[in-house]
């Protein structure tokens, strides 16, 4: 009797054991396998110009860095551009200053002033802690007498969940043209898994071109947002036109507004923390 009731003693140790090791390992697997948390910006640079007329690229790096994001979109970014910028390339000279992932993309792309520089190039870039593993950057529609206009997009590998950002900075002086531009965006970007899009989009909320990105989006504000938002103009912002949407399977926890250091660009920075399945 004494064998057989140390052999029960000894099953059901071994039992409850397996049992906890199994626990153990399904929280393991499914902490590798849960949800990613991002905290993304949405950043109009203004070729590192600030309202004082300072250039002065390091005061964005601090603006990016004090934020903690881990992905940032920037507008208005010079490459080789011209004197305003001193022909730095902005967009790789912020990734060394933090450290950073980078694409960009050229929607003024022109021959370079002399044989051997680089080519003259202003657009829109994305910087990301984590890996790029592929990216694009897509012309949009535009009239004869506007600049144009891109829709970059990169996907990051987040601790191995592909996730898919999308920056854009639409026209400044043609509703028509941003009407054009965001169906166009609804037709790359709508509906992808895993998506964010950020971006100066020069419209304010409920115009028709909004509505068109409503529509197929969640505006990060209109669910975890305080107060109006408005990130322009800078020292006495009265309207929101920086936005950061995400898709339908992406879940906005906060969204803020971020104060900067005094005159660092026309726009202020709007941020925003994610859960990405």
């Amino acid at each position: 009797m004494r064998l057989l009731r140390a052999l029960r003693r000894a099953l059901t140790i071994v039992l409850v054991t397996g049992m906890l090791l199994g626990m153990v390992n399904g929280a393991a697997s499914a902490g590798g396998q849960g949800a990613r948390v991002l905290t993304v910006l949405s950043f109009n640079i203004h070729h590192a110009q600030g309202t004082d007329d300072v250039l002065d690229l390091e005061r964005i790096a601090r603006v990016i860095k004090n934020s903690r994001a881990d992905v940032v979109g920037l507008q208005e970014v010079d490459r080789h551009y011209s004197e305003r910028s001193e022909w730095a390339d902005q967009a790789g000279e912020l990734a060394e200053l933090l450290g950073y992932h980078v694409v960009f993309g050229a929607n003024i792309d022109r021959d370079p002033p002399a044989a051997g520089r680089p080519r003259i190039q202003y657009g829109t870039a994305i910087l990301s802690r984590y890996p790029i593993t592929d990216w694009e950057n897509t012309y949009l529609s535009r009239s004869p007498n506007q600049e144009q206009r891109g829709l970059l997009h990169a996907e990051l590998d987040v601790r191995g969940v592909p996730v898919h950002v999308y920056n854009t900075h639409l026209a400044a002086s043609s509703q028509t043209d941003r009407a054009a531009q965001t169906r166009e965006i609804v037709e790359l970007a709508g509906g992808t898994p895993r998506s964010v899009l950020v971006g100066d989009l020069n419209a304010l909320p409920g115009s028709p071109e909004i509505r068109t990105l409503d529509a197929a989006f969640t505006d990060a504000w209109t669910v975890s947002g305080r107060g109006d938002g408005a990130t322009y103009p800078a020292e006495d912002p009265d309207r929101r036109i920086d936005y950061v949407y995400t898709g339908a399977d992406v879940r906005p926890v906060w969204t803020k507004v971020l104060a900067t250091e005094p005159a660092a660009s026309d726009h202020l920075p709007v941020a925003a923390r994610l859960v990405i399945p």
